[in-house]
């Protein structure tokens, strides 16, 4: 019985394929790059060079912020948001843990722990300081490749303080104490610490980070924020082996308990036809009343599988084909915890 776990964000899109004890048998971390039908497609299709196409798959979950488009895509059994996935991981990796740290391409979470029970999260609002994009961007501007940053700001004696209040004052200020001359490394040390203090700050909202603490998302491969976490919280902060992928491994987990609970035949539209058929998004204003809401279609091999978007719902359902219908289980709406 194997189980599939898509996870598409806003800069990457993982899948992962796990077995009958839960092993992970596949994973692959790819750029979204601004198309996450071409990305969804591309995944599957390592996954067929690797293993065939022929892989019973028996479930599949989606999460991420394309998660709906990515489950009429493929065909999933359940969707469920981002933060009840990487707490499904992070609990599954390590049943004590108490924060999880997460951060992204464009967004960061934390999300707290007691018992294996999820007790609240916070997700950042309007500063990206911190996140994928945003280190990218500082690399690429100090000339620096990304592999090399966190390596770089190890080698600091003496971190250069910079503003990390937000993202836009952290590069001025950056920039500014790099026309003063400060080597490089000492340079990313001190935006490390920054962006961290920022992160504690806005995100955390310096509720008290107890350990077990994971630390997951792509800017977790980044050795110096790492470092930085553990300077200002004094506590050991462990990267998990699939910190890329939590995402991913948490829908696959969370896909086999929801066809465990409701045994059914699986609504995956297969590895060959997800490689292979055409998919299609479009869109349309409707005038019948003064709403004028943009009403949202998706297209596989140019047949109309689903519409969303009208704020009356009367398009929703009309004249949809009943076997394409895919059967999603809903999802509660997220709450974030007071601060």
């Amino acid at each position: 019985m194997y189980l599939a776990g898509i996870d598409v964000g806003s800069v990457t899109t993982k899948l992962v394929v796990i077995d009958e004890q839960n092993k992970v048998i596949f994973q692959t971390y790819l750029r979204t790059a601004g198309g996450p039908i071409l990305s969804i497609q591309t995944a599957f299709r390592q996954l067929r060079e690797k293993v065939g196409s022929d892989l019973e798959i028996s479930g599949v979950g989606t999460t991420g912020s394309g998660r709906h488009l990515a489950s009429l895509m493929v065909g999933a059994d359940v969707v469920k948001n981002e933060i009840t996935a990487h707490a499904t991981a992070a609990r599954f990796v390590a049943p004590e843990v108490r924060t999880v740290i997460d951060i992204g391409g464009q967004d960061s979470k934390i999300i707290f722990l007691n018992q294996g029970v999820s007790t609240g999260f916070n997700m950042n609002t309007v500063c990206a300081a911190g996140t994928g994009s945003f280190l990218d961007h500082q690399a690429a501007r100090l000339g620096i490749p990304i592999e090399e940053f966190g390596e770089l700001a190890l080698k600091s004696k003496s971190p250069v303080r910079i503003a990390g209040r937000c993202g836009v004052f952290a590069e001025s200020d950056l920039i500014h104490k790099q026309q003063m001359g400060y080597p490089k490394e000492d340079l990313i040390a001190g935006l490390c610490l920054a962006l961290v203090s920022n992160y504690l700050t806005n995100v955390a909202r310096n509720r008290k980070i107890e350990p077990l603490v994971l630390f997951q998302g792509g800017v977790a491969a980044n050795i110096g924020i790492r470092a930085a976490f553990e300077t200002k919280l004094n506590i050991p902060i462990i990267v998990p082996k699939y910190y890329q992928v939590m995402g991913a491994l948490g829908a696959a987990l969370i896909a086999r308990k929801e066809m465990l609970a409701r045994p059914r035949q699986t609504g995956f539209r297969g590895i060959y036809a997800i490689t292979n058929f055409t998919c299609r998004p479009r869109s349309f204003i409707c005038a019948d009343c003064a709403n004028n809401c943009e009403v949202n279609e998706l297209y596989i091999q140019d047949e109309l599988i689903s519409r969303w978007g009208s704020k009356c719902g009367k398009w929703e359902n009309l004249n949809l084909p009943s076997a394409k219908a895919v059967n999603l289980v809903q999802e509660a709406p997220l709450k974030t915890i007071s601060s």
